[in-house]
């Protein structure tokens, strides 16, 4: 008696655990337009990133100029 008890409490907490079939579930609806970004604590640490990142994209566009200019002076004037 108390088997038939347990086992059927246990089937029923299992299934009261499943989840919806897709066929019943609703549909999401299209995400909402993202609204105005909330100022966080660490704003000031991503602009500093962004500008860092900036400042290596620009480094490394220089360092390219310059070892082109560096390999045609060695090819060409050397």
């Amino acid at each position: 008696m108390n088997r038939t008890i347990l086992l059927a409490s246990l089937l029923l907490a299992l299934s009261a655990c499943g989840g919806k079939p897709e066929a019943e579930a609703p549909k999401k609806a299209e995400p909402a337009a993202p609204e105005a970004r909330q100022k966080t604590v660490f704003d000031d640490q991503l602009k500093a990133i962004d500008k860092a990142k900036g400042v290596e994209q620009q480094l490394q566009k220089e360092k390219e100029k310059h070892d082109k200019d560096i390999e045609a002076q060695e090819n060409g004037g050397g």
